[in-house]
């Protein structure tokens, strides 16, 4: 396994040992293949390979947004998501949820890949505060986040419940943060002679993992041909299951509506000429780096989303496009500014300790622009406030 860059914090022994089993177990998969695996199928091991993979095998994944985290000279986790910022995310999304259940007549939010359980708990303590009270399901992959939830989310009873599938039939507000990136992609690469190539990994004389392309099939030639021109020597991603995810929610969600939050462009953005290494990203420790051969289980690898296509997903699965727009646009529409307003000024350390996570939520220069807000669902009215202004399906 190669060793890390020197920018990356060390890892303690434990640590070295788990990414050294996990290496051991990808290389048998690659070997099984006849010594080529899919990077898809790579990273589907490297993040869920049972008791192994980083979502499954117990490791802190999350960095504390509380006080008690910011006391830390080294916080824990690998990254910070918006809800544990700042519980004025989860306040303001709350809102729009509430719109949501009141157009389709539901009492229910379905929350997937739950985190910490602090979206949930702003989202459930703020409908409470409107009058609403909603039932939470999540669906959580992590046996270790989902005991961190159960633990935060007890307060609220049996009301929160744990589901193992899809639901058959579902009417009410769908909640996805950072679910599309962590979805395993496929990487392609143009030729020289202008074909498209299917990247993959093998293993060099030692052992390590390197980098292989091989001529993509029928299918993926297809789809990468109709998203973009030729442009050899340049490398991207498709993400055909998060697709398949979008689309298979016209399954499954009879009213109502999703709300899908990530980092992500529309796909002239996203397949730029200027854009030709793609997107792939590690992170480790508060880390950022684009190597996922490097501490396996131990890193998170996601990539950006293409939101053109999860919006054709939608349309696929018979589902209506809402809504897109910017992170920053959504909030600020569904009343974020206004829940700040209602903090104490007076109280300056209380005060200081949102209006920093709330730049950091709202700044082009941070979360506000790199993250999009999409809305696809099924028989309500529309006209949500989160896109009232700003709205950006014409850009789609």
């Amino acid at each position: 396994m190669r060793s890390p860059p020197a920018n990356l914090p060390p890892l303690d022994p434990a640590g070295a040992a788990h990414s050294e089993r996990v290496a051991e177990h990808l290389r048998a998969a690659v070997r099984a293949h006849d010594g080529w695996l899919p990077f898809d199928r790579w990273m589907a091991e490297a993040l869920y390979a049972p008791g192994l993979g980083y979502y499954t095998a117990g490791a802190v994944k999350l960095a504390p947004g509380s006080e008690a985290g910011a006391r830390r000279r080294l916080p824990t986790g690998d990254f910070v998501t918006a809800p544990e910022l700042t519980p004025l995310f989860g306040q303001t999304v709350a809102q729009q949820a509430a719109e949501i259940l009141a157009q389709c007549a539901g009492d229910t939010v379905l929350e997937f890949g739950a985190g910490t359980g602090a979206l949930a708990e702003a989202v459930l303590a703020t409908l409470d505060e409107l009058g609403i009270a909603a039932q939470y399901r999540i669906v959580e992959v992590s046996a270790d986040l989902r005991a961190r939830q159960q633990a935060r989310l007890a307060p609220f009873g049996d009301r929160v419940q744990w589901l193992d599938a899809l639901p058959t039939q579902f009417v009410g507000c769908v909640l996805g943060n950072e679910v599309l990136d962590a979805m395993p992609v496929q990487l392609f690469t143009w030729s020289a002679r202008a074909e498209v190539m299917v990247r993959g990994v093998a293993l060099d004389d030692e052992g390590d993992f390197v980098w292989a392309d091989r001529p993509a099939d029928a299918a993926l030639t297809r789809a990468v041909s109709t998203r973009m021109p030729p442009l050899p020597g340049y490398v991207s991603e498709i993400n055909l299951q998060a697709e398949a995810w979008v689309r298979g929610m016209g399954q499954w969600l009879a009213r109502g509506a999703a709300l899908l939050f990530d980092y992500g462009f529309p796909r002239h953005e996203y397949y730029h000429p200027q854009r030709a290494t793609g997107t792939l990203m590690c992170h480790l420790r508060h880390h950022a780096h684009a190597d996922p051969f490097v501490t396996p289980g131990l890193q998170d690898i996601t990539a950006h989303v293409d939101f053109t296509a999860m919006a054709d997903a939608a349309l696929e699965g018979r589902l209506d496009v809402y809504g897109y727009t910017s992170q920053a646009r959504f909030l600020m529409n569904a009343g974020l500014l206004d829940r700040l307003g209602r903090l104490d000024p007076a109280d300056a350390r209380a005060y200081a300790q949102q209006t920093a996570p709330v730049q950091k939520l709202l700044s082009e220069a941070e979360m506000g622009e790199l993250f999009k807000v999409l809305a696809v669902g099924r028989d309500i009215d529309g006209g949500l406030q989160g896109f009232r202004r700003g709205d950006r399906r014409d850009a789609l």
